[in-house]
């Protein structure tokens, strides 16, 4: 398995810019793992996201020394209006497993969403950002 970055390694590399390089290795060690955008508009979204994923971070529902992140840009292969859109996993460093999925703005409903191990195929929360947050109770 490829070294990861505790969720306290990251946010500490992600505050000294270490992900701000448009490159896609640089990228690659922030934690994307797939994508249908353009290599180029990565580092924006790094940023975007990264602020998100500090949010939700400060949760008691997050252990941050045992948890790793990862971004994907999910195509939503329907005609939504919007099909692309951005979504990050919290997982478990010994494990692998997600333990959270979680998307700013879905295309397939227009909202934030999270949903929780072991019930992926039900949203546990969705709505606006802050609901996420109050789902996180952060």
């Amino acid at each position: 398995m490829k070294k990861v970055l505790s969720l306290i390694e990251w946010i500490e590399a992600f505050d000294n810019y270490e992900f701000a390089e448009n490159h896609v290795d640089t990228q690659c060690k922030a934690g994307w793992y797939d994508w249908f955008c353009k290599d180029d508009s990565l580092a924006n979204k790094t940023k975007s996201l990264g602020k998100k994923v500090k949010q939700l971070a400060k949760s008691k529902k997050i252990d941050c020394a045992c948890t790793y992140v990862f971004f994907k840009n999910n195509c939503a292969c329907v005609n939504t209006g919007t099909a692309l859109y951005d979504s990050f996993s919290f997982c478990d460093i010994e494990s692998g497993d997600v333990l959270y999925w979680i998307t700013p703005r879905s295309a397939h409903t227009g909202e934030a969403e999270v949903c929780q191990s072991p019930n992926f195929g039900e949203t546990a929360a969705s709505g606006k950002w802050k609901d996420i947050k109050n789902f996180f109770e952060v």
